[in-house]
């Protein structure tokens, strides 16, 4: 686990009663999601109904050249992906979407997500002899669709079948010949919209990757929900068992979403600048500059500054050309990556008193070596504000925070970090203050309270034994 939380995975699918450019349109709705992941990338389609899927490790503009877009030929039906490994393999075999090709049904499928009981469904597949071609989740999904389809002859009942087996957290597009299925998971963990785009229904991880399309924003799909979509426009859904709306990841809201995204009727960048807000209502604080890290920081530092009055000022300058997959394999060397990202402002940091405001603090790697750059310029006073709670608890469905050990919270309380990292104070969002922001959606806090929406195994609790798509 790195010092920021990774990113979780993206998908898109759209589906049209006339053959259009899928395959640039998927290319660029996975641009705009390409902040969820940027390990792999793919898009499958089907072609006079025979299955293609074209995946690559690396970034979306890498993997779908030019040549590719051009050439590639219209269809009707497609799913996208944009890949981030939390705890499974970064490998091609494991990049996305996953196709399936059998005498019942061929498909495509793209997740976002974890289950939790992956372990065991994939224990009981390998002793009854079916061999796994990949290690996550997403294959066992398509396994387990192919089963039901078998038995039930129903696509639609097929897919409810297995959704209301599996556990934990999945936002889902699948493509068949002449269908895409969008499935939420039963807490709504990860986001998942639809829209329309003139005759085409899409569906996407976030709004933005519909923006990017031009396409009309229709509503999100509620948790537990199953919205089949034919190529002939008909449009029917479903519900899976004991669906509840209480799991929404919080830290879509800290970090990962983009800020021009809305998630089920929020607005990111507003819940980010009410944070922010919130964050000096806490703790009032004199300070001559109000600054945020790039570019996690901003908006929590924009509502900090509103709501205080002290004036907003850039402490950093970014490093544009190295991206946030920018990953260094051991400390030294992670610590030293973040002066080639960002190097202090000292025009605007010299002699001044700074609130420094940042989405979290992991290890507290990156948080040290940022205060210590601030001094090194000139600062007078760097006092730490965090928009989110202090992370204590691992996640089971889908962020990389899977052990407590690598968690600085459970080592120091508020003041032994503070010490630790170098500031002269810190003060953390309070739990109370992230669920106002919520409103009536509800939010996941398990990695900060240890209290998740739905139970979890205490075998999974002890070892985290799960193979997790992103």
């Amino acid at each position: 686990m790195y010092e920021k939380l990774r990113e979780e995975c993206g998908v898109f699918g759209i589906v049209s009663p006339k053959s259009i450019p899928v395959i640039p349109l998927s290319a660029s709705a996975l641009l705009a999601l390409q902040h969820r992941g940027q390990e792999s990338a793919g898009i499958a389609t089907f072609v006079d109904g025979m299955l293609k899927c074209k995946k690559g490790m690396g970034l979306v503009s890498e993997i779908f050249t030019p040549d590719y877009l051009e050439f590639s030929a219209n269809t009707k039906i497609g799913v996208g992906h944009v890949r981030y490994s939390t705890t499974g393999a970064c490998s091609l075999e494991n990049a996305q979407p996953i196709e399936t090709v059998h005498s019942k049904i061929s498909l495509a499928l793209a997740h976002n997500g974890n289950l939790t009981n992956s372990a065991q469904i994939r224990h009981e597949l390998v002793q009854s002899g079916m061999v796994l071609h990949t290690t996550n989740d997403t294959e066992i999904i398509n396994i387990m669709i192919v089963r039901n389809m078998i038995e039930t002859n129903n696509l639609e009942r097929a897919i409810v079948k297995t959704m209301n087996f599996i556990e934990g957290a999945f936002s889902i597009v699948i493509a068949t010949k002449d269908k895409l299925i969008a499935v939420r998971d039963k807490n709504g963990f990860r986001p998942l919209c639809m829209g329309r785009l003139g005759e085409a229904v899409v569906f996407a991880s976030e709004t933005c990757a519909l923006d990017a399309l031009g396409a009309e924003f229709v509503r999100d799909v509620k948790p537990g929900e199953v919205i089949s979509c034919d190529t002939k426009g008909n449009i029917s859904t479903f519900m899976l068992d004991n669906a509840a709306r209480s799991g929404l990841c919080s830290f879509e809201f800290v970090y990962f979403a983009r800020p021009d995204s809305y998630i089920d009727g929020i607005s990111v960048y507003e819940a980010r600048v009410q944070m922010g807000r919130s964050l000096y209502r806490q703790k009032p604080t004199e300070a001559d500059i109000v600054c945020g890290v790039p570019d996690s920081g901003l908006q929590a530092a924009e509502g900090y500054s509103l709501e205080s009055g002290i004036p907003m000022a850039p402490a950093f300058v970014k490093n544009k050309y190295i991206g946030r997959s920018f990953i260094l394999p051991d400390q030294v060397k992670r610590e030293n990556a973040v002066n080639v990202k960002l190097n202090p402002l000292v025009a605007t940091v010299r002699g001044k008193r700074i609130i420094l405001i940042d989405d979290s603090i992991v290890r507290s790697t990156t948080s040290t070596r940022i205060i210590k750059m601030l001094r090194h310029a000139g600062a007078k006073e760097v006092h730490m504000r965090i928009s989110s709670p202090p992370f204590k608890y691992p996640c089971y469905f889908g962020t990389d925070i899977d052990s407590r050990d690598n968690l600085v919270a459970n080592f120091y309380d508020v003041d032994g970090i503070c010490n630790k990292i170098g500031a002269d104070s810190l003060e953390y969002l309070t739990v109370e203050n992230l669920k106002a922001i919520s409103k009536s959606t509800g939010f996941c806090l398990g990695c900060f309270t240890g209290d998740y929406p739905v139970p979890v195994n205490p075998m999974l609790k002890n070892s985290f034994d799960i193979v997790n798509n992103g």
